[in-house]
């Protein structure tokens, strides 16, 4: 792993890029924002959007979800990935918010990991993005990154969450996002754009294409 003062250097590099990325989850408010995320599991986020875009409009609170149903939430959602078991992870978390938290999405993680479907990364993103808590969110893209850039010993997500929440708290508020972003669109898993890279001189990796 690299001290810290290096990996701030390389998290600089996406900041001069961007200094507040945002998610390309659409949403419109917290309930939302959950159900994007816990659909975006093993799915893109842009297939996540063309599925909300009619959804969110009729579904956009836990009462209007359960009253759609699971049969007609699939319809809508049976573009994605695993649709039936998310289907059916929110229409009951929707009947816990219900029944626990009247109807609000809480901001509190504890109650967040114990809602059907929502594991620590969907937690840590909400509590990020919705309430701009400096919380790291290991997904695939970071667990990647991390250990091409060196920014982790970790091999888990727990480890390397651990790793990079050494950082300071101004880089942990956009890491998850600038790492996402990059991994999307420029160090990809299976063809990694090298040439473009921003940060290629702190790479150390033995498929690098320079």
């Amino acid at each position: 792993m690299r001290d810290i003062k290096e990996i701030c250097q390389i998290l600089d590099v996406f900041k001069a890029q961007d200094n507040s990325p945002k998610s390309e989850l659409n949403y419109h408010n917290a309930f939302t924002l959950l159900v994007a995320i816990v659909l975006s599991a093993q799915s893109t986020d842009k297939g996540v959007n063309k599925a909300t875009a009619q959804l969110f409009k009729i579904a956009d609170t836990p009462q209007k979800m359960l009253a759609l149903g699971a049969d007609k939430l699939k319809e809508h959602i049976k573009t994605i990935g695993l649709y039936n078991n998310k289907a059916k992870n929110i229409i009951e978390l929707s009947q816990r918010l219900l029944n626990d938290c009247n109807g609000e999405v809480p901001q509190n993680r504890e109650i967040l990991e114990s809602l059907p479907g929502v594991g620590r990364k969907t937690a840590n993103v909400l509590l990020n993005v919705w309430w701009n808590q400096p919380t790291v969110a290991v997904d695939t893209h970071v667990l990647r990154l991390a250990k091409r850039l060196n920014l982790s010993d970790g091999n888990t997500p727990l480890s390397v969450e651990a790793d990079l929440n050494k950082l300071p708290e101004e880089y942990k508020l956009y890491l998850n996002h600038w790492l996402v972003l990059f991994g999307r669109y420029t160090c990809k898993a299976q063809k990694p754009d090298c040439p473009n890279c921003p940060v290629s001189h702190f790479c150390k990796s033995s498929d690098k294409r320079i």
